[in-house]
Formats: C-alpha cells, structure tokens, sequence
C-alpha cells in the first residue's frame, strides 16, 4: 500500500470529534421562509441560487447559515416587519463547520488558509508604498489603505474583515471572499473562495476556472499552464462529459478524459478520500526564490502537515496519475520536473540570491528604490516562478519562452551590468565599506561568471563541448538548408 495512507490517517485525525449538525432539518424552518419571502422580492437571484443547492434540498436555508448568536462580534439585529432576529453577514468557516467538520479542519490546516498572511510580505509592500498609497480613508482604518492592495492583494488572499459599531462590514474588508480572510469570529478561510454562494456548486467548484480567480498572472500562472498544458487540452475538448456535478468523481471511473485542478490537489481516488488541505499531494514549494520542500514551508507556518514529508506528498500525487498513466510514465515525468526544479536552484537562484545579497550595501536603502531590487524579484518571482510551475504541469512554453528563457535573459543583459556598475560605483567610494563591499562583490561575480554553468558567457565554454555543438549545427543547416 503506498505511503499516502500516513497523510489520510492525519487528516482523520483532524475530525475525531462528530460534527455538531448530525443530520439536516426535516422541514424549512419557519424563520427561513420569512427570509426567502422578503429576498424573493429584494434579492431574486440570491434566492433562484440558493433553490438550486443541495442545502435548499436538504432544508438548510437562510436562518440555518446566517444565525448570529449575542455576543458576536458581527452579530446585528435585522429588524424587519417579518424577521427580527441576530444575523451576520458572513457565513464563516465556523459556521460552516456545524454540519462540514472535516471538511473545514482540512482546510483550515492547509496554506490556503494562511493566505491572508501576506498582509506583512514582500508583495504587500508593492501594493501598498509602491504602487499605492494612503487615500482609502475608511471608519475601520482612518488612516487609510491603498486601494491597489484591497481591490488587488486581498481579493485574493483574504482581508481581516473588521466590523464597525452598527454590526455592518467596513467597506475596505468587505466585500471579501479571500481564501485567507481573517474573519470577525477569529477563523481563517472563505468556503465561498471556491463554493460560490449561494448555490455552492459541486462542478463549479471542479472547475479550472474557479481557481482561476487567483491562480494566474505573471507569478502564478497555474491556470494558464493548465489550459497549455495536455490535461487542459483534455479537460476543455471533452467538458462536456467529465460529469463534474457526479457526486463521486473518481478519476479512471468516473471520468478519464481530462484532469482539473480539483482532480489532482483535492479529489477522491481509488485509495484516498477527498481532501481540502491543497498542499498534502505537492512535493515542491516552488513559492520561495529557492524551491524548498513543502514540510520545511509547511514548519514555517506552524502546519501540522509540516510533519508530512515530501515522498508521501509525492505518492499521494502519484496515486492520481496512475488512475490514467502507468508507473514508468508517471516516474519519468517526477524525473523531468525534479531536474528543472533543481537547474533553477542551482543555476539562477542559489547565485542571484548571493549576489543580490552583498549587493545590499551598495543599494539606497529603501526596497524597490533600485534597478536591481525589481530585476532580481522579476527573475525569481515572476519568470523563475514560471518555469518551476510549468515544469510541473508539463506546459513547455512557460518552461522555456515564458521562464527560463526570461530569466536567462535578466540574469545575464540586466543583474550582471547592474552589479557590475555597482562595484565601480562602490570602488571609486569615499566609504571604506562600500569599497570593501564592491571589491567582495566584484570577487563573487567572477566566480559565479567561472563556474560550469556560467562560464560560456565570458566564452570560456568547455573545448568539447564548443566542438560538439559546433558539429550538431552543422548537421542541422545540411538537413535543412536545402
């Protein structure tokens, strides 16, 4: 049996306790049908939505989701002729908890979970200094927000939603369907990132297009190496037969023409339950400037899965593919990526990053104020990115034109002559240590230039090497130059 077992045993763990909601109402409650009969006139849509999910089938209506309790930090008084009863808006994790338990642990100890914690990262600092500033004044935050991180940033990893005296939402946190959001009640996540209110559809949730909503764009390309990529291809030529509303969806028995996101990181196998913890099937963070494995990145956060190691990922991933692919295919595609993965560490990142380094002391201070601030956080944030994740959904264009090519192309036509401009700005320093930090510097991108990878650039490439390339192009133009 394979090794997944060790990871669907830990997700068992999560859920030891029964969920508190032990079967679903026999009737709609009445207070329900007082919503429904105000929201039909006021909201229709939100009522048509709600009339086509499992949760109107299954007698779970507004009052069941919505229900606010004294004491709650968004809890407010909906009063109304029909309704006066303590609802919130949000319709947290927490609440959803009540009748999905496991569901909601699963997710809570997964990265998507955690995405609200850029609020502090790098890329924040991007959205909020350098591409905005201060002006979005609101009650919640009078000294203002920047409007590029509340309609760009947190869309996507989540805001701390805050709530203000009246019980309604501050307009800078909400609306907010964040798969990070910080919510009033202290949980993390939005169940309606991927589950759209209010029909919380099964295929939409299925399909490449609802991850879509985040996972795209020059850093995280996923969704456009899926569509790239053969099981995209798949997927799109044959929708309409991959049954994404069956509620058992096994891959090689319910389907076998194509793979989505959900098929490969979430779905139920043969031998392994569905799960909403994205990260337990990864055997990669291609994240970081360097890729790690995903339990150190997981240890970071303070994940119980940290204590899930990368193999195990790696067999759990492997038990999808080998419902379509056979174990020769599977193992040297593992061989492809891992390569690719390891050429970017090794070549690019582990050097640009020490070069990047003991540039700093020559850099004006402020981050971004520099060239070499935005070349060095293109070339791993966004190209390196790019390859690294097409490498590992077989999309050969991101690999090489979109990535690799890219990097290539900063890493020697723009970091090499901006550090190099650097230590002769530094050497002719009246500063003792910038003179001292240019010589160092200057030091490590001759050694960097000198090594095996490198050093074609300074045309010091290896003498059989040269004279076989030589001869393989001259083979090439007599084959098809006539």
């Amino acid at each position: 049996m394979r090794s997944f077992i060790l990871c669907v045993s830990l997700l068992l763990a999560y859920s030891v306790s029964m969920a508190s909601v032990k079967e679903p109402p026999p009737n709609m409650s009445e207070t329900t049908k007082k919503c429904v009969t105000c929201h039909k006139k006021h909201s229709p849509g939100i009522v048509q939505q709600w009339g086509a999910s499992k949760h109107y089938r299954a007698n779970v209506g507004c009052y069941e989701c919505h229900k606010a309790d004294e004491g709650d930090k968004d809890a407010y008084l909906h009063d109304d002729k029909k309704v006066k009863k303590l609802i919130s808006t949000i319709v947290s994790p927490r609440d959803c908890q009540n009748c999905h338990e496991r569901q909601v642990k699963e997710a809570e100890a997964s990265h998507h979970a955690k995405a609200g914690r850029i609020l502090g990262s790098l890329d924040n600092l991007l959205a909020e200094v350098v591409e905005g500033n201060r002006d979005m004044i609101t009650d919640a935050f009078p000294n203002g927000n920047s409007a590029t991180a509340v309609n760009g940033c947190w869309a996507c990893h989540g805001s701390q939603v805050k709530v203000l005296e009246d019980g309604l939402l501050d307009p800078a946190t909400w609306p907010n369907t964040g798969i990070g959001r910080i919510n009033p009640d202290g949980s993390e996540g939005a169940c309606t990132a991927c589950h759209q209110r209010h029909e919380f559809s099964t295929a939409q949730a299925r399909h490449p297009n609802t991850c879509g909503k985040c996972h795209l764009g020059p850093d995280h390309p996923q969704k456009e190496i899926y569509e790239e990529s053969k099981h995209g291809i798949a997927f799109f030529t044959h929708e309409a037969d991959m049954n994404l509303d069956n509620p058992k969806w096994i891959p090689g028995e319910d389907f076998n023409l194509g793979p989505t996101c959900s098929t490969c990181h979430m779905g139920e196998t043969r031998d392994q339950p569905v799960t909403h913890n994205v990260g337990l099937r990864i055997s990669w963070n291609n994240r970081p400037v360097v890729s790690i494995r995903p339990e150190k990145a997981d240890a970071k956060m303070g994940l119980e899965s940290a204590n899930v190691n990368w193999e195990d990922r790696r067999d759990n991933m492997k038990d999808v593919c080998t419902a379509c692919h056979e174990d020769n295919f599977v193992d040297n595609f593992y061989f492809q990526y891992d390569s690719l993965v390891e050429l970017y560490n090794k070549k690019f990142a582990i050097p640009g990053l020490a070069l990047y380094k003991m540039a700093k002391p020559l850099l004006r201070p402020a981050k971004f104020s520099n060239k070499l601030d935005w070349t060095w956080f293109k070339i791993w944030h966004h190209e390196g990115r790019r390859a690294r994740h097409g490498a590992s959904m077989m999309a050969p264009d991101y690999v090489h034109w979109n990535g690799l090519f890219e990097v290539a192309e900063n890493f020697y036509l723009k970091m090499i002559p901006e550090l190099e401009e650097l230590v002769d700005k530094g050497m002719h320093s009246k500063k003792i240590k910038q003179r001292k930090a240019a010589r160092e510097l200057k030091k490590k991108i001759a050694q960097v230039l000198d090594s095996k990878d490198h050093r074609w650039f300074n045309d010091k490439m290896d003498p059989k090497e040269k004279a076989a390339r030589k001869k393989a192009a001259a083979e090439f133009r007599a084959r098809y130059s006539k």
